[in-house]
């Protein structure tokens, strides 16, 4: 939460800046997707407000009401020791959005995306798909409406957004069957290593699609001569997006592909779902192969609601064991946590789930878990990531961090990232026992006595947001400094964290 005053300043603001306009609040709260009640707090300075907020206000008034200082950096002043109490709703999945935003590049017609996460990655991509000629919009709260031109103008792609997302290498897919020669920034997101682009290249080329990124140039440049795949696709790598790409890469394909080695994970089951819904004919989505059949174009109006986040949902089983609580974490994608809860159950975990219902998409299965407070112990075995149904590479973290707090020693080993491991040793300035083996391996020793720390946040997602849910445990005062990466995967992570006790104040950074 912001500061009192600070909250009644910005409160005056934005009556102001609305009264300028000749806007009502409930006209305000209609464009802003929310309650005329809600907005009377805000002016009156009684209610919290997120910067995912702010900036939809500011849209709508057409003013920025608040300009950061030089660095435009936002901290997180974390008030730890506290257990936490309730229940909090998983929102819907960014790694999903992300590749729904990409996909919704095959389809001619209109797209509408149901209660998509206010982030910052889906913000970059939207930045990339307004700037090449596609009319994208908030219609209310959280529902996106995609209308692509009848030609992208991709060479006025917005460089610098691009930059920021690792997704943009998922516009290959689309783009395939569209253009025969373009040119694509070189993947940024977040810092964990050199990501090889290899694997959706290898995936591609049974297309026609040719890419290289030549020297002392920062694109990789696609050219195209369109041929039908004369055998079954052997992915080289089983990685999420690169299945996403080549499934795109299928859907404009009038024939039928056969994809083996295909991930089964959950954001790519979305794309699934969703390109099922634009007439596209897939078999086999949540195996390792996929046959699917094509058509040449897709010209339809359509709505779809993405899944639920396991990811998210494992952060907050995280923090309710990290902080000994019990909650209820509602609306959790069970298929991909059953075997998290499984190894954390095997460690001493006692919890409780609910029968299952089905997700808006009509298709994943979720439930409602509640935490018991546990004794936990080192797992007998070192914690590892595999692909799906392995634990998920983006839950490691989270599970590393539970070691912490788990009588033993415990050896994690993140082999898919080249030096995301390191991160960890951030958490022995908060108190943890951790050795550096190597830059995949990592010992944790617990149970961790916490203490208050003064912590940059990493350049990535997981990490940084592992380092948040330690400091919810440490008791005193702890600063969590440039939070961009936590608002690149999370919707305002910091006030629904406060909602179920926590105690973290959004503050401007030094």
């Amino acid at each position: 939460m912001v500061a009192t005053d600070y909250k009644s300043q910005l409160g005056k603001l934005i009556q102001q800046n609305r009264t300028a306009r000749r806007m009502t609040q409930s006209e305000l709260a209609d464009a802003l997707g929310t309650s005329q009640s809600a907005i009377n707090r805000i002016e009156k300075g009684g209610q919290n407000i997120s910067i995912e907020m702010l900036a939809r206000i500011s849209d709508v008034l057409s003013s920025n009401l608040v300009m950061l200082n030089n660095t435009g950096k936002i901290n997180f002043n974390v008030h730890g020791g506290k257990r936490l109490t309730g229940q909090i709703e998983i929102k819907t999945s960014k790694n999903a959005a992300v590749g729904l935003l990409c996909a919704s590049l095959l389809n001619k017609g209109k797209t509408t995306f149901r209660r998509v996460a206010h982030i910052e990655e889906v913000n970059r991509i939207i930045e990339v798909l307004e700037s090449i000629g596609v009319k994208v919009r908030w219609l209310n709260n959280n529902d996106l409406e995609v209308s692509p031109p009848a030609r992208l103008q991709l060479e006025n792609m917005d460089v610098a957004a691009a930059k920021r997302t690792r997704t943009v290498i998922m516009f290959l897919g689309p783009l395939l069957h569209q253009y025969d020669d373009f040119k694509l920034p070189f993947a940024g997101g977040c810092n964990l290593g050199t990501r090889t682009v290899e694997p959706h290249l290898v995936g591609l080329a049974p297309f026609g699609m040719d890419v290289v990124a030549k020297p002392n140039t920062d694109y990789y440049h696609a050219t195209v001569k369109l041929k039908r795949p004369t055998k079954t696709i052997i992915l080289t790598e089983r990685g999420d997006t690169v299945t996403e790409n080549v499934i795109m890469a299928a859907a404009l394909h009038d024939g039928e592909t056969v994809i083996r080695n295909a991930s089964p994970n959950y954001m790519v089951q979305d794309v699934c779902f969703f390109l099922q819904k634009l007439g596209i004919e897939i078999e086999g989505i949540g195996t390792t192969t996929l046959k699917i059949r094509g058509k040449r174009t897709i010209n339809q109006n359509v709505e779809y609601y993405p899944s639920e986040d396991p990811i998210e949902a494992m952060s907050f089983i995280a923090a309710g064991l990290v902080t000994d609580s019990e909650i209820t974490i509602t609306r959790a994608p069970i298929e991909f946590l059953e075997l998290e809860l499984a190894v954390l159950e095997g460690m001493g975990l006692g919890y409780e789930l609910s029968k299952e219902y089905k997700a808006r998409n009509k298709h994943t299965r979720l439930v409602d878990i509640t935490l018991k407070r546990s004794k936990l112990i080192a797992p007998k075995d070192k914690l590892h990531s595999m692909p799906f149904p392995g634990i998920n590479m983006d839950n490691l973290p989270f599970m590393g961090l539970i070691a912490t707090v788990a009588k033993g020693r415990t050896l994690l080993h993140d082999w898919s990232y080249e030096n995301r491991a390191v991160y960890f040793t951030e958490l022995s300035k908060l108190n943890a026992n951790v050795e550096l083996v190597d830059p995949h391996r990592v010992y944790l020793t617990g149970p961790t006595r916490w203490k208050p720390a003064d912590i940059i946040a990493p350049p990535a997602l997981r990490p940084s947001v592992v380092i948040l849910i330690a400091m919810l445990a440490a008791p005193g005062t702890s600063t969590l400094r440039d939070v961009y990466s936590i608002n690149r995967g999370y919707e305002d992570l910091a006030n629904r964290l406060n909602s179920i006790g926590a105690s973290i104040e959004t503050v401007q950074g030094l």
